[in-house]
C-alpha cells in the first residue's frame, strides 16, 4: 500500500541499524505502525512486536497479518476459504439494500453524488464484502481472529482500485485505468516463526505508559500532512460507521490532529514521546527536512541518552509526491537511535 511516509524501501536499513547498536532486543514497539509494513518486518527478524496506530484502518491492517502464523480456518463458516467466496459474492446474492451501500452511495458516480473514488462496479463490491464480515460476525460465524483477517484482506485491496495519486484527499476528474479492474481481495503473506505480536488503537501517549517494551520504533509524521483526512476513506470503510461526511471529498469527522504536524507542537510533541518511553532503546525515524530540524532533534536525543549510545544513521531517500515519488538531492531519511539515561540497571 502506497502510505505517507512508508517504509518500504528502508526495511533492511532500519533493521540493520537497530541490529548494530542494541543489545538484548526482544521485543519492539511501533507506535506510529501505518501500513504495517515494519512491524511485519521486524517480526520476520525474529522480534516479538507491539504495534499500535491511533487510526482504526491501520489497526485493522496490523491486526489482521501481524498476529498469525497461518491462514484462518473459518470452521464458523464451514471450513470455507472465506476469502474466494467474498470475491464472488454478488449483490443479487445478498438481501442488503440500496441505503445500506455506504460507499456505492458517496464515493461513486450516480444520481446523488458525483465523486468519482470507484466505479460503481467496485464501490457496491466493497460495500457487500464489508456488509458480508459484519453479517458473520454479528451471527458469531467469525472469531476475532478471522473478522480482522478478511477486514485487512479487503482494506489492502482498495487502493488497487482507487481513482486517486496515492492518498485519498482527492479523486482525479478522469478514471485512471486501474479503476476498471475488479477488486479482489487475497490472502497476505504471513510469518510463522514463533514470534509473539501485539496489536492496538490507541494514542500514542496511552500506550507508552501502559505496555513495556526492549525498544520503542517511532516513525512520527514529517510535516504538516494529517494522515486521518488522506486516508478518510479507508478509516470509513474499516468502521464502516455512516459518518456524517462533508465536502467535495466527502470527508469524515476526525479529531485525530497530530502535534507532530504542526511547528508550534512539534518540539513539545518529541519531548512528550522521549519523556514517556520507559524502553531501554529509542529508535526515531524522520528526515531532514521535517518540522523539527536535525540539530533540534539531535539535541533533545543526546539529552536522554546514555553518553556514547547515540547515533544518527543516515539514508539518501526519495521525496514522497502524490503522483511521483523523485530524488533530490540532500533528502535523507534519518535514524535516531539512543540508549536512555533513566533504563540504567
Amino acid at each position: 500500500m502506497r502510505y505517507i511516509g512508508g517504509k518500504g524501501l528502508l526495511l533492511d536499513f532500519i533493521d540493520r541499524a537497530i541490529a548494530e547498536n542494541t543489545q538484548d532486543v526482544r521485543t519492539v514497539m511501533d507506535i506510529f505502525a501505518g501500513s504495517g509494513i515494519v512491524s511485519l518486518h521486524l517480526k520476520e527478524c525474529g522480534y516479538n512486536v507491539i504495534s499500535n496506530d491511533i487510526l482504526y484502518f491501520s489497526y485493522v491492517l496490523s491486526r489482521g497479518t501481524l498476529p498469525f502464523g497461518e491462514k484462518p480456518r473459518f470452521e464458523g463458516l464451514g471450513g470455507i476459504d472465506a476469502i474466494d467466496f467474498l470475491n464472488r459474492l454478488r449483490l443479487e446474492d445478498t438481501s442488503f439494500s440500496q441505503e445500506q451501500l455506504f460507499i456505492t452511495n458517496n464515493y461513486s458516480p450516480n444520481a446523488g453524488c458525483e465523486r468519482m473514488y470507484f466505479q460503481p462496479k467496485n464501490a457496491i463490491k466493497i460495500d457487500i464484502i464489508r456488509l458480508k464480515i459484519e453479517e458473520w460476525r454479528k451471527q458469531e460465524l467469525l472469531s476475532d481472529d478471522e473478522y480482522f483477517y478478511l477486514l485487512a484482506s479487503l482494506i489492502n485491496a482498495v487502493p488497487f482500485v482507487a481513482n486517486i495519486t496515492g492518498v485519498y484527499a482527492a479523486y482525479l476528474k478522469y478514471w485512471d485505468i486501474r479503476t476498471y479492474n475488479d477488486i479482489v481481495l487475497t490472502h497476505p503473506d504471513l510469518i510463522k516463526n514463533g514470534t509473539m505480536s501485539d496489536c492496538y488503537n490507541k494514542d500514542y501517549r496511552d500506550i507508552l505508559t501502559e505496555i513495556n517494551a526492549d525498544l520503542v520504533y517511532a516513525d512520527p509524521p514529517y510535516n504538516k500532512r494529517e494522515y486521518a483526512p488522506n486516508y478518510h476513506i479507508l478509516e470509513t470503510i474499516a468502521r464502516y460507521d455512516y459518518p456524517q461526511i462533508k465536502g467535495v471529498t466527502g470527508l469524515r469527522p476526525t479529531e485525530s490532529k497530530s502535534p507532530f504536524c504542526s511547528s508550534k507542537t512539534v518540539y513539545e510533541a518529541f519531548l512528550d514521546l522521549i519523556e514517556k518511553s520507559s524502553a531501554r532503546y529509542m529508535a526515531i525515524s524522520y528526515n531532514n527536512e521535517g518540522l523539527m530540524s536535525p540539530g533540534a532533534l539531535t539535541d533533545m536525543c543526546l539529552n536522554f541518552a546514555i553518553p556514547g549510545t547515540f547515533r544518527l544513521i543516515e539514508c539518501p531517500y526519495r521525496r514522497y509526491k502524490n503522483k511521483i515519488p523523485n530524488n533530490r538531492k540532500g533528502l535523507k531519511e534519518q535514524l535516531y537511535l539512543f540508549e536512555k539515561k533513566n533504563n540504567v540497571s
